[in-house]
């Protein structure tokens, strides 16, 4: 099952993910994974990273990955959830770090949904929907928005369910 978790910064789309892979594991039974592409670029962020872990607790297997999603699969168990959070901010590394081009781009989030059904895993995806913000000025950040989307559209297309969080509140856009 891969799921996409959407809505705006601060929404609760942690917390509602979260839920969905504990459900996740409660009908296989399998370990639970959090795939993690935030990294603790400044004070503020590793608090919130620390926030993260604490809320999260002991049950879960982080593994970092800024980039390198398909490969942070690996050597994962056949039947566990994995939580990607989030793909906002790996899309960012990969336009912005990594230099991909939307098609490059897309090609390895793609390969990522491959390997999840391949294995077979269950996959959150965690992604902010910036799409609801006044268009950008520039034309770099126009770009990264609609590369975003373009993976979002994608997410949506593959995933089982839809989830956008609104306040907190999880509305099923597609079950």
């Amino acid at each position: 099952m891969i799921a996409f978790v959407s809505g705006g910064a601060r929404s609760g789309k942690s917390a509602v993910a979260e839920r969905l892979a504990l459900e996740c594991r409660q009908a296989r039974g399998g370990a639970l994974y959090y795939l993690a592409t935030a990294t603790a670029s400044d004070a503020e962020m590793a608090e919130r990273i620390a926030r993260h872990r604490r809320d999260r607790g002991d049950a879960w297997r982080t593994r970092e990955a800024p980039l390198a999603l398909g490969e942070a699969l690996d050597g994962i168990e056949p039947g566990s959830c994995v939580l990607l959070d989030c793909l906002t901010l790996w899309a960012s590394r990969a336009r912005f770090e990594a230099g991909y081009d939307s098609a490059a781009g897309l090609a390895r989030f793609e390969a990522l949904l491959v390997a999840a059904r391949t294995r077979p895993l269950d996959l959150v995806v965690v992604s902010n929907d910036l799409n609801e913000a006044a268009l950008p000025q520039d034309a770099a950040t126009r770009d990264y928005v609609a590369f975003l989307q373009r993976l979002h559209r994608t997410l949506a297309r593959e995933a089982e369910r839809v989830v956008e969080v609104v306040a907190g509140v999880a509305i099923d856009w597609k079950i």
